[in-house]
């Protein structure tokens, strides 16, 4: 079966289809967009109208029946976006779309809708086994790595200024290190009065961090001090510096059994698409 050549602008199907692009997309109705805003919302509708028109063309969707109480439901879902009747009334005819083509294109969506779910219901069942499975093969997502908030200080290595000659910002830094005494309380103080990065003006927050992010003299620096303890002098390709732990967020896993829920819903989900995917494809044969 071929897809039907079913982007007919006359027809109130499509209509509907480039209305409901340009609000996705654009967030507002297709007579407001520019030349290539519409061309976009264009191409969107006449590939999800072929679609629909594909998926309604199909044995599964014949004998799916709307009920009348649910296409009113849906009508009305629309009707609650505008203040009043006379401007819903109004944006439908500026898209060429009345109560009534409207209501027959969204009769057409719901059977769609229900047409892939029952395909989408024939998935393989998921078992534990899979469930496990999942679960050992990413581990990763189960996983929050150890984390720690800090701050930091650096003076800067430069010869060509006097005060960055490497000596020189060595002593400045010994002799801020010394002020500070290890006192937590004091390092916000003295990072926004010496401090050369940008994050003195922060009073030399660098926010919270996993290991990784930083230079790695200072990674490793800062993932082996304690809670509220300040490092000794530290050098990098930057510079001096010197660095505070504030806070420390141990690592956490999340266990099979409280991922569970999560992970059948997901491979689920897989499982559905693809079968959809596949029939789909079953229905584009000639």
């Amino acid at each position: 079966m071929n897809i039907p050549a079913s982007s007919d602008p006359a027809r109130p199907e499509y209509r509907y289809h480039l209305l409901r692009a340009a609000s996705e997309r654009f967030q507002t109705a297709p007579g407001a967009l520019n030349v290539e805003q519409l061309a976009q919302a264009e191409r969107q509708a006449s590939q999800t109208f072929a679609l629909e028109t594909l998926v309604l063309a199909s044995p599964e969707a014949r004998d799916t029946m709307i009920p009348d109480a649910r296409l009113d439901e849906s009508v009305n879902l629309i009707r609650q976006r505008y203040p009043d009747e006379e401007t819903f009334l109004a944006d439908l005819a500026q898209s060429g779309l009345d109560e009534s083509t409207l209501r027959q294109a969204l009769q057409r969506e719901l059977i769609f809708d229900a047409v892939m779910q029952r395909v989408g219901a024939r998935a393989a069942p998921v078992t534990e086994v899979d469930e496990q499975l999942f679960y050992e093969l990413h581990r990763d997502r189960f996983t929050t790595p150890e984390r720690r908030t800090a701050r930091h200080l650096l003076i800067t290595i430069n010869d060509e200024f006097a005060d960055n000659r490497r000596d020189v910002a060595r002593a400045r830094i010994e002799r801020i290190a010394t002020q500070l005494n290890g006192r937590a309380e004091r390092f916000g103080q003295l990072a926004r009065a010496h401090s050369e990065c940008p994050t003195a003006m922060d009073e030399g927050r660098l926010g919270t961090v996993p290991r990784g992010q930083l230079f790695p003299e200072l990674d490793a620096a800062l993932f082996a001090l304690d809670e509220g303890r300040v490092s000794g002098v530290l050098e990098s390709d930057l510079g001096f510096h010197l660095l505070l732990c504030e806070r420390i967020e141990a690592a956490t896993s999340i266990t099979f059994d409280q991922a569970r829920t999560k992970i059948r819903t997901i491979i689920e989900t897989r499982r559905q698409r693809d079968d959809q995917k596949a029939w789909i494809a079953s229905l584009r044969q000639p």
